[in-house]
């Protein structure tokens, strides 16, 4: 039983680091570049966007679909990032311990 109380303790830790965490990338801006960073894409830790920056020198009607791509470009580059960045904070919080993407605590 002494074991059951020291794994339930671990836990409640482990719940308080999430917390902190979730709390930590809910402040984290990343940015996504495209076109040489005549696109940039702001993001928070958990993947909400915050902020587009477009290059005045791309708003040409004839070139839509240029910008975007560049829009969608600068996305994918800030998505991977985020999700870079939310492994490293999640290891840092688990010790290491790999969990399952998506995992969540059943408290």
């Amino acid at each position: 039983m002494k074991n059951l109380g020291q794994l339930m303790k671990q836990a409640q830790q482990m719940q308080a680091k999430m917390a902190e965490l979730q709390e930590r990338l809910a402040q984290t801006e990343i940015n996504g570049i495209a076109g040489g960073g005549m696109v940039r894409v702001v993001l928070d830790g958990k993947g909400d966007m915050r902020k587009v920056t477009i290059d005045k020198n791309l708003l040409d009607p004839d070139e839509i679909e240029v910008l975007e791509d560049l829009i969608v470009a600068a996305c994918a580059d800030a998505k991977g990032k985020v999700e870079a960045y939310m492994q490293e904070e999640m290891a840092k919080v688990t010790g290491g311990l790999h969990l399952p993407p998506n995992f969540k605590m059943p408290f």
